[in-house]
């Protein structure tokens, strides 16, 4: 089974259980999501004229669709089979930074199939600071208390994405919620 199989699977099994995460979420692989947009000309003094944007392409994404049909990415994760090497590791933080810097409220991980025993690699740890989950499985398939971990983990990264969107962006409106304390809590199992 090749990667780009593997996402594909998990992809359809989380199609099938969407409706656990939310009703209004997509699920796609090899998904282009922007990490940039440059002015190249500005007018006078506005940002007009020319821009270009660029993407990079997903493993996993999780968009959510308004009414509209506009998406908006709320947990990306990237895939990798067996083995992550350390390049990879830097590669993809990179990515999620990029990511992150345009979509400030995203939350992005990595996920690793057919691990057999071995626990999430060191390196992981040590060089991908931008990721905000990690996860493993034995096999290629994830087993089903494996699947169910995962599925309320992404549940759980959804509902991080909206309040922090919330955070950001309704941060001067009147009414808004007041949070006192930010506390980013480490699991591990």
């Amino acid at each position: 089974m090749t990667e780009r199989e593997w996402v594909d699977s998990i992809a359809e099994r989380l199609m099938d259980r969407s409706s656990e995460i939310a009703e209004s979420l997509v699920v796609k692989t090899g998904y282009k999501l922007p990490y940039g947009h440059e002015i190249r000309r500005i007018g006078e003094g506005e940002a007009q004229g020319e821009t270009s944007g660029m993407s990079f392409e997903t493993d996993l994404s999780i968009l959510e669709q308004n009414t509209d049909g506009t998406l908006i990415p709320r947990v990306i994760v990237e895939a990798k089979l067996k083995s992550i090497n350390t390049h990879d590791v830097i590669t993809y933080s990179h990515k999620a930074a990029a990511h992150k810097a345009v979509f400030p409220f995203l939350r992005y991980g990595v996920m690793m199939g057919n691990r057999r025993t071995y626990p999430l690699p060191g390196r992981l740890y040590r060089h991908g600071a931008n990721f905000d989950f990690m996860v493993s499985f034995v096999k290629h398939e994830p087993s089903g208390e494996e699947f169910r971990r995962f599925v309320q983990l992404l549940v759980e990264e959804v509902e991080a994405s909206k309040v922090t969107e919330k955070i950001i962006y309704d941060s001067r409106k009147k009414g808004r919620d007041h949070f006192t304390v930010l506390h980013r809590k480490l699991v591990m199992s």
